[in-house]
């Protein structure tokens, strides 16, 4: 007997900012609407879930089309902050819709990844200059050099012992870094995993996805009884090539996570098991993800929308 296949009509898609604009990043914002970077446009887009029919946007353009708005996240300060990876940059927007950027010591950085900390500033990753970052509101940036080269470090996120998190896409490493800078990396098991983004599970635990093994990882916080343990839990489709990772705050847990190759949006559970969601667009590119203020799972697809997966039914 086969399993039931999960609903595909719990997916719906909506346009945002045109079909060349590029939805990349996506974040649930402070004043309760989703929060979208425009990666090709160079626009930020704020989407207001709706009923049935729709869903209420708007976009901001930025100061350049072409600084590449790439991973967004609510601020200390009630605002959004966001990478801009083309013009190694960093943008604030407010809810109201206005923007400004800071520059960063080094050139040619490449910052990808950005999460607030737990010391009331924002910490980011450059991905060229193998660095972790930190910025505060109002724009001091302070840079902690990696213990190697090449690494290309990825997505971050603030841990639950008080540390930030990262993924070295091509160090094959999960990372750690104190708010004083002090930095530790961990091995991944499996060669060549390429680990990209990361979130921190409602089990106390960090979770990554693997986009060039095609699996979710989960490693112990420091300080915990499992201290450093890693777990892998392979994907049905090793190809399907897992993007981003987010928490799934409902009784449960797990996380969710996008499919970039195998245009899926999937779960995991605390135990590892796997299920997957079908986009109805082929080859949508999704990237992003965050659950929303209704409860539901939004992603940015890189086509020209974002797609919002209704909570299955338990």
């Amino acid at each position: 007997m086969q399993p039931p296949q999960p609903d595909t009509a719990a997916v719906r898609e909506y346009p945002v900012g045109g079909a060349a604009s590029g939805p990349y990043g996506i974040a649930h914002g402070p004043d309760g609407a989703l929060w979208i970077t425009l990666v090709h446009s160079g626009e930020i887009a704020r989407l207001v879930p709706g009923d049935e029919t729709g869903a209420e946007t708007r976009t901001f353009p930025l100061d350049s089309r072409a600084c590449g708005p790439t991973v967004i996240t609510p601020g200390p300060d009630g605002a959004l902050w966001f990478t801009r990876f083309q013009d190694h940059r960093l943008g604030r927007i407010t809810t109201r819709g206005t923007a400004e950027s800071f520059s960063l010591p080094e050139p040619d950085s490449g910052p990808y990844g950005i999460a607030a900390g737990p010391d009331g500033a924002l910490w980011f990753t450059e991905m060229n200059r193998d660095r972790i970052g930190r910025i505060t509101p109002d724009g001091e940036v302070t840079e902690f050099p990696l213990p190697s080269s090449g690494t290309y470090p990825s997505a971050i996120v603030q841990g639950p012992d008080g540390a930030l998190w990262f993924t070295l896409n091509q160090g094959n490493a999960v990372g750690r870094v104190t708010v004083d800078g002090r930095i530790t990396l961990h091995p991944l098991p499996t060669p060549g995993a390429a680990p990209v983004g990361i979130a921190c599970g409602t089990d106390g635990a960090l979770w990554f996805v693997e986009i060039g093994a095609g699996a979710v990882g989960r490693i112990a916080a420091e300080d915990g009884p499992e201290e450093g343990r890693i777990r892998e839990f392979p994907l049905p489709d090793r190809t399907a090539r897992p993007h981003a990772i987010v928490a799934d705050p409902e009784p449960g847990g797990g996380c969710w996570f996008t499919e970039w190759g195998g245009n899926r949006l999937g779960h995991v559970s605390p135990d590892g098991r796997i299920t997957e969601y079908p986009l109805p667009t082929p080859a949508a590119e999704p990237h992003g993800l965050a659950v929303g203020p209704d409860g539901a799972v939004w992603a940015a697809l890189e086509t020209g929308a974002v797609a919002r997966l209704a909570r299955p039914a338990p």
